[in-house]
């Protein structure tokens, strides 16, 4: 594990397997550096030079406050020239988000994938509360982690309440009580575009880099229309269904997408 340290002084955790052609791997939320491991080694074995990172306030990178995107978004900068100045980035769900707004900022950012971001574009599914964000703070400053990890998985991402009882006991939900405080993170990352409305139409105009967004053919209907939807706002992207997959990617099925778009 290495560090750098961020442009307001936070250090991030990273680690690089492989050597060739750099990717900076953005994973989403209750995710660190090690949720990427497989997928990273994969793509090291294809000659790429992989990054994963700890988001701020994750595993060994640091959290300082008050929180912001635009942090975040120092943070893949960052990121990227530790790479050499040019990379490509691979953003999982929230983390799809994160890298694309990153890419706004960062010119060195020369290729992008975005894997299923959970817009909500219509009303396939369910809005987010409009308190949302504030709420999982509250129970977070309240010592409810566990609270605020149940509300985000029933709320945000549509678990149904009675399997919560056997993730509770499971051996990994202690790791995401410890990031709990996050959550927040990444729904501040998503801002407003989980309200079920269409996705701004210039909110991401000066992407001009090219896209890929991928989405998985098992997956409900809300994510997969997010992932149309996006293509339809950016100016030079395009779509890819992984038939069979879910929001949960099989990395052995993801990465010769991977190499196909990123060499080509």
């Amino acid at each position: 594990m290495n560090t750098i340290t961020s442009k307001d002084g936070t250090t991030i955790g990273f680690e690089t397997v492989g050597e060739g052609l750099p990717l900076v791997i953005v994973g989403g939320a209750l995710n660190d550096r090690h949720a990427a491991e497989t997928q990273a080694g994969l793509l090291a074995a294809a000659n790429f030079s992989v990054i994963t990172y700890d988001r701020r306030g994750r595993g060994d990178s640091g959290d300082t406050p008050p929180y912001a995107v635009e942090r975040e978004v120092e943070d893949l900068e960052a990121l990227v020239e530790e790479a050499g100045g040019t990379a490509f980035a691979l953003g999982h769900s929230s983390g799809a988000v994160l890298a694309l707004e990153a890419a706004t900022a960062t010119p060195g950012i020369t290729k992008l994938v975005l894997y299923e971001p959970p817009f909500i574009v219509d009303d396939s599914r369910p809005p987010l509360p409009d308190d949302y964000v504030q709420h999982l703070d509250e129970l977070v400053a309240d010592g409810h982690r566990d609270q605020a990890v149940e509300y985000f998985m029933t709320v945000g991402v549509g678990v149904p309440a009675e399997a919560i009882a056997s993730m509770k006991d499971s051996p990994f939900w202690p790791s995401l009580e410890a990031i709990a405080h996050t959550l927040s993170y990444d729904g501040r990352i998503m801002g407003d575009n989980m309200a079920g409305k269409p996705l701004p139409s210039d909110r991401w105009s000066t992407v001009t880099s090219p896209v890929l967004v991928i989405d998985g053919g098992a997956s409900p209907p809300s994510l997969r229309n997010a992932v149309e939807a996006l293509v339809d706002v950016l100016p030079n992207a395009r779509r890819q269904t992984l038939e069979g997959q879910t929001h949960d990617v099989d990395p052995t099925v993801l990465t010769p997408v991977l190499v196909e778009f990123l060499t080509s």
